[in-house]
C-alpha cells in the first residue's frame, strides 16, 4: 500500500495533537508543516519532520502532498481548506469548518466535485462509549426517547486576565462558546441519534465587557502574565443556555460555559428513554452510566465483551485501561485515512456536509440570541 504524504498547517496546541495522532496511523508520513512562528522549524527538526514553511501557500506549491490537516485559527479555515482542495488534497479541518455557513456550503460542494475526502474534527464522536450510545440508540434499547440533556463546562477563561485569539470576533467568529464547545455537543447529539437539530432558542452571557491581554496568554494558558496589559473589548459570549428540537420532535437542553470555576473540560451527554437512560462524561471517557428504574443502575466499562457490535471494533484495550481524548483523535484519523486508501468504505468521522450543518446550527443560535426567539434551521 502506498504511503500517504501529509502536511499540517497551524502548529499550536491542536496542531501538535494532530501531528502526534497521525504517527499512530499506518502508511502515513508527515512530510511538511507550516506555521508563521519560526520556532516551529526547530520543533520539526526535533520531531523528524523534514520540511518547515512559514506560509501554507508556499508549502502547497512546493510539496507533493496527499492530505492537509488544517489546524489554523478559525478565520483562516475557509481560505486554507479551499486552497488545499484546489491542489487536489484530501482535507482534515479543525472546527469550525468556516466562520460562515455560506463558505462551508461552498467548500462542501468543492470537495464533492473534486472527489477529495473531507473531514471536520468533532473529536468526541470518536470515543468508544459515544459509539456505544449510538449503538444502543440504534438497537432501540433506550425505548422511546423523551429528552436529551447536554453540558460543556470549562474555566480557562474565568478571569478577566485570561485571553485567547478566539475572543477576537474577527478571528474566532461571531459566536465563541457556542461555536467552540457547543458545536461539539451539537455534533455528538446528531451522531448518536442519527437525527438533525432543526430549531434552537439560545440566550448568551458575557462575564466581562473587556478583557486584559498580556504577553504569554493563549489557549489554556495558566502561566504568569507578562508586561503591560492591553484592553480588548469582548463581543462574544462566555456562556449560553440553549434549547433545541430534533427533526423527530425530541427536545433537548444544552448549557455551555468557559467561565465555570473548577470545570476543566466537562462535556456530558444524557439521553433519557422509557426503558433506560445513557449518560457519558468526557472526563471519564471509558465508562457509560446506564440508568434503570426497576433494577440497579449499571456502570459499563469500555471492554469489547460488554459493548454493542457498533462500538466494539474500537475497544482495543483491556478492561480498566481507559482510552481518552488522544485515542479518540487517533480513531478518527485511522478512519479518515482508511477511507482514502479504500474508496467507497463507510466511515464515522464528521465530513464537510456534517460540519456545514453544524455551522448553520451555530449561526441559528447567534440569531436566536439577538432576536430572543426560536430559530428554525433550513
Amino acid at each position: 500500500m502506498n504511503v500517504l504524504k501529509t502536511a499540517v498547517t497551524g502548529m499550536g496546541f491542536i496542531g501538535r495533537q494532530h501531528a502526534e495522532a497521525v504517527r499512530r496511523v499506518p502508511n502515513v508520513k508527515i512530510t511538511a508543516v507550516s506555521d508563521p512562528d519560526p520556532s516551529v522549524g526547530n520543533w520539526c527538526e526535533e520531531n523528524g519532520i523534514p520540511n518547515y514553511y512559514a506560509d501554507y501557500r508556499e508549502m502547497l506549491a512546493k510539496e507533493d502532498i496527499d492530505v492537509v490537516h488544517n489546524c489554523s485559527p478559525n478565520h483562516l479555515h475557509f481560505e486554507i481548506n479551499k486552497a488545499a482542495i484546489e491542489h487536489g488534497c484530501h482535507i482534515y479541518s479543525e472546527k469550525p469548518l468556516t466562520l460562515r455557513s455560506s463558505e462551508a456550503e461552498e467548500l462542501t460542494e468543492m470537495a464533492a466535485k473534486r472527489g477529495v475526502r473531507s473531514a471536520v474534527n468533532f473529536n468526541y464522536r470518536n470515543n468508544v462509549m459515544v459509539h456505544e450510545m449510538k449503538g444502543r440508540f440504534a438497537e432501540g434499547r433506550l425505548g422511546r426517547t423523551s429528552h436529551i440533556q447536554a453540558e460543556y463546562l470549562q474555566d480557562w477563561l474565568l478571569y478577566e486576565t485570561d485571553f485567547d485569539w478566539r475572543i477576537r470576533k474577527e478571528i474566532g467568529g461571531d459566536s465563541r462558546a457556542a461555536g467552540d464547545i457547543g458545536s461539539h455537543c451539537f455534533d455528538a447529539v446528531q451522531f448518536i441519534t442519527g437525527k438533525k437539530i432543526t430549531s434552537v432558542y439560545a440566550r448568551y452571557f458575557t462575564l466581562y465587557p473587556e478583557r486584559k491581554q498580556y504577553k504569554g496568554g493563549g489557549t489554556f494558558a495558566e502561566g504568569p502574565k507578562e508586561g503591560r496589559a492591553g484592553i480588548v473589548p469582548v463581543e462574544t459570549e462566555d456562556a449560553a443556555s440553549i434549547l433545541f428540537q430534533m427533526e423527530d420532535g425530541m427536545q433537548g437542553t444544552l448549557v455551555i460555559s468557559q467561565v465555570c470555576a473548577g470545570k476543566k473540560n466537562g462535556m456530558k451527554i444524557l439521553i433519557s428513554g422509557n426503558k433506560e437512560s445513557v449518560e457519558w462524561e468526557q472526563e471519564r471517557p471509558d465508562r457509560l452510566l446506564i440508568g434503570k428504574r426497576d433494577s440497579a443502575n449499571e456502570i459499563l466499562y469500555a471492554d469489547r465483551k460488554y459493548l454493542t457490535e457498533y462500538a466494539g471494533m474500537n475497544a482495543v484495550l483491556p478492561n480498566g485501561h481507559p482510552a481518552g481524548w488522544t485515542d479518540a483523535l487517533a480513531n478518527a484519523l485511522k478512519d479518515f485515512y482508511h477511507s482514502i486508501q479504500e474508496p467507497g468504505s463507510t466511515y464515522r468521522y464528521a465530513d464537510f456536509a456534517q460540519g456545514y450543518y453544524v455551522t448553520k446550527i451555530v449561526e441559528a443560535c447567534y440569531e436566536s440570541n439577538l432576536k430572543n426567539c426560536w430559530i428554525d434551521i433550513e
